[in-house]
């Protein structure tokens, strides 16, 4: 019995990078080849390397946009509000949420496949997922200097905040009965108990 030929999805980057973040989300990176992709794609190979040098080369793009993306999301949140370390703190923690349950899959590829990087790329990008990272440092830093968050060890409730949020990834169910803007409520309050800041 013959099986049909994929249909093309559209011009070849994107196709290729729709094929790339739906193969590495079901399959995981190493489950992954590249006829993989192109197959997905509805590509032939020679189409796929015009675009790509390879594997490698499509896991640095989708990780670097999503983490290029992220960071843009929380300064863009921080701009839009003062300097009282509360209303920054709960803006980044918006933030954040809400780009976890809006790009779910990049996020589960950027945290499960970010140990697949080659040293080269994962040295790059380390530099910019550190510049998200001391976003929150600074304010949580910001926060027990002026006495507003009274955490005794700041640098463990960033880590915790940090990381609640962005396990959201990896549990919400768009389709549940949280909608995001109560769920962004709760994870401010869960955020303020940590730093044991204002309620």
């Amino acid at each position: 019995m013959s099986t049909a030929a994929p249909v093309p999805r559209g011009g070849g980057r994107d196709a290729i990078t729709r094929a790339a973040r739906e193969s590495f989300a079901e399959q995981g990176y190493h489950g992954t080849s590249i006829r993989d992709i192109a197959r997905r794609a509805g590509l032939s190979l020679s189409a796929l390397y015009h675009w790509h040098t390879g594997k490698q080369d499509l896991l640095v793009l989708l990780i670097e946009e999503s983490t290029a993306e992220y960071f843009r999301r929380c300064e863009g949140a921080l701009d839009g509000v003062g300097d009282d370390p509360a209303e920054r703190l709960l803006a980044l923690v918006r933030a954040t949420v809400e780009y976890r349950v809006s790009r779910r899959v990049e996020s589960t590829i950027a945290a499960a496949e970010w140990r697949n990087l080659a040293p080269e790329h994962r040295a790059r990008l380390d530099g910019l997922r550190e510049s998200a990272g001391r976003l929150w440092t600074e304010i949580v830093d910001d926060g027990v200097a002026r006495g507003h968050f009274r955490c005794a060890h700041p640098e463990d409730a960033r880590r915790a905040i940090v990381a609640a949020c962005n396990a959201v990834a990896q549990w919400y169910d768009p389709a549940g009965d949280l909608a995001v803007p109560d769920l962004v409520e709760r994870y401010g309050e869960i955020a303020l108990r940590i730093v044991d800041g204002p309620r």
